[in-house]
């Protein structure tokens, strides 16, 4: 049902239909400016607490934007996530992997508190992040090359997945498909 849904979406939006059946218009993604300096500041992280983004400036953040009910995107890029996590482990490379929801009314930090606990996401180095609204998400979304639209109560999205460099600077985005791996981390292919 899913999949039909997502398709009529796509043929509504390819058509031209005003609205495409209640969809909202995608935010597109500028040309990628990603820098850590040029993102939103503030957030909380999925304890409800505080978190600027400026405070990880000097780590390697591997950032790519989920909600927390979506059921084949968002847990396919987290377990690629996982994947690389291990790989960076075995490597020796540390990171930061910062998860920040598309939906700051339905990914609050309780949602997202859950959403680790179940998933076995408890390290430290990954951080679920909720925008203070809907404009803090869109800005985000923007600067990093994620594109996204609402379709009634589904957030529609693309798989996407950035590194930042310590000292805040793009290192790689990885688009659709691609499985990053340790290698790229040290690399920046």
């Amino acid at each position: 049902m899913e999949l039909r849904t997502a398709a009529a979406v796509l043929a509504c939006l390819a058509l031209g239909e005003p609205g495409g059946l209640h969809a909202a218009p995608p935010v597109v993604a500028a040309p990628i400016a990603g820098t850590l300096a040029g993102l939103p500041a503030h957030w909380l992280d999925d304890q409800g607490q505080p978190l600027d983004l400026g405070s990880l400036r000097d780590r390697r953040l591997v950032v790519t934007m989920a909600y927390a009910s979506c059921h084949r995107i968002c847990p396919m890029t987290i377990h690629k996530l996982q994947a690389l996590q291990g790989e960076l482990d075995v490597a020796g490379v540390q990171a930061t992997f910062v998860v920040v929801g598309y939906d700051p009314d339905s990914d609050d930090p309780a949602a997202w508190h859950e959403y680790r606990r179940e998933r076995g996401l408890t390290r430290p180095n990954w951080l679920f992040l909720t925008a203070h609204d809907a404009g803090q998400v869109r800005q985000f979304a923007q600067r990093l090359g994620f594109e996204y639209w609402r379709y009634d109560e589904h957030v529609m999205h693309d798989e996407r997945v950035v590194v930042l460099a310590p000292g805040g600077t793009l290192q790689l985005s990885a688009g659709p498909g691609h499985i990053l791996h340790a290698s790229d981390l040290s690399t920046g292919t």
